[in-house]
């Protein structure tokens, strides 16, 4: 599967220290954009719990205006509040959604925890409906893991 051969690749840019943690972010998400069919936007988002807000870090695929999120608003403001991965097969089947694009069919977060506590997450839009696994999702974890530990 596509996204096993990816780990090596990710491990190469996370842990290439001469290159800066937000450059770092941007390479991931350029690398599954252009690796993985079905992911069309990859982002991370990172929390300020203080405002209770999240803020686009870096981002590969169509620009976007959601660049600062309330926390509990559109997919990944629940998962802010939740603390729990949110596959979405069917963007239209939910009602607390934030349309980025009409070409939007799918949507995976998954939140980022730094010593336990929720700090961001990462969000793949996908226009395939319902494209999403749990090969996926443990990819993803997997990835926010290795991620975690550059932050």
């Amino acid at each position: 599967m596509i996204l096993e051969i990816l780990k090596p690749k990710l491990t190469v840019i996370i842990e290439d220290s001469s290159t800066g943690v937000d450059q770092r972010l941007q390479d991931i998400c350029n690398l599954l954009t252009q690796e993985v069919s079905y992911y069309d936007w990859v982002g991370f988002y990172f929390a300020n719990h203080t405002k209770k807000t999240l803020h686009l870090k870096a981002y590969s695929g169509a620009p976007t205006e959601h660049t600062v999120i309330e926390f509990g608003k559109g997919i990944c403001g629940q998962v802010a509040i939740s603390n729990k991965n949110f596959v979405v097969p069917d963007v239209k089947a939910q009602d607390n959604y934030i349309a980025c694009s009409i070409s939007v069919k799918a949507e995976i977060v998954i939140p980022l925890f730094k010593n336990g506590v929720n700090i961001g997450q990462i969000d793949i839009d996908s226009n395939t409906p319902d494209p999403f696994t749990k090969e996926d999702e443990k990819f993803l974890t997997w990835l926010n893991e290795k991620v975690a530990t550059i932050l």
